[in-house]
């Protein structure tokens, strides 16, 4: 028994489009065309051509994370962050005027705004370095996932300016703190670990350990000779207000309400800097 085979609207065998010499005559479930057997995507309901299975993946979603965020495997940004630091560490033992240069000093800061994010990426000291590149390691690989890398991003350098702001509004002009220079990316690492308290009280999970970590770096802080308790303070403020924003953010507006919220948290900052500076 023989049984007739489809022809195109010409009379012809249908061909691949992509592979025009193929006589094919199983088509896409979606756009209907003739697909050989080298263009054919399985599918849950029959096969798609390349064409059609591209365009399905490309308007697919990536896998979100708890708060909304695209999930990653790594973290890509603290790495990079990392990097940054020790080869600007490098850069301040081979050329020392680098530190002069991109430090904090309140009373160079109208003139060279970009004071306030550069001194997070200086440090005094290997030992100096190495602790804060730790605790940045630490708290990264779990805030990275979590948010994702834009989220993640925008905290640590929010964070860093918080502290750069606070350092900036408790120095007096009159005394020796408009003219002291600090470095450090502590202000940006106590807001990862303001946000790590944030989030992990937004889930429901035991906060014990981060309050512990928070109440004794807090501690030295204060007590401390030569630490910077307000670049400290500002940036685990900044860094709790900015991860209670992407917390609680309802779930149907968590991006607009990241990007907003974050550009607003921004523009405070950056007013408050304007402010104390004409005052």
């Amino acid at each position: 028994m023989s049984q007739s085979q489809p022809v195109a609207d010409d009379g012809q065998p249908p061909v691949c489009p992509r592979h025009p010499d193929r006589v094919s005559y199983v088509r896409c479930q979606r756009c209907e065309r003739p697909v050989c057997p080298e263009c054919q995507v399985a599918s849950s309901v029959g096969v798609h051509c390349v064409d059609c299975a591209r365009e399905s993946a490309g308007r697919r979603r990536g896998a979100r994370t708890l708060l909304g965020g695209t999930a990653v495997a790594d973290a890509t940004v603290t790495r990079v962050l990392i990097v940054a630091c020790v080869a600007v560490y490098l850069a301040q033992r081979l050329v020392p005027s680098v530190t002069g240069d991109l430090a904090m000093v309140p009373g160079l800061t109208a003139s060279q705004p970009w004071r306030l994010l550069t001194t997070a990426f200086l440090h005094a000291s290997l030992m100096h370095l190495a602790l804060n590149m730790w605790a940045l390691w630490v708290c990264g690989t779990v805030l990275e996932p979590v948010l994702g890398r834009w989220r993640y991003c925008v905290l640590y350098l929010l964070s860093a300016l918080g502290g750069s702001t606070a350092i900036l509004c408790l120095a007096d002009p009159s005394g020796d703190s408009w003219w002291t220079a600090t470095v450090g990316a502590s202000g940006a690492v106590f807001g990862l670990f303001g946000a790590m308290f944030v989030i992990q009280h937004r889930f429901g999970r035991d906060t014990s350990a981060i309050l512990g970590l928070l109440a004794v770096n807090l501690l030295i802080s204060f007590l401390g000779s030569g630490i910077s308790w307000q670049g400290h303070l500002g940036g685990l403020v900044t860094g709790a207000l900015v991860a209670s924003l992407y917390a609680w953010a309802p779930r149907e507006r968590r991006t607009s309400a990241g990007v907003w919220g974050s550009v607003g948290i921004g523009v405070v900052l950056v007013a408050g800097c304007v402010l104390r500076l004409l005052l």
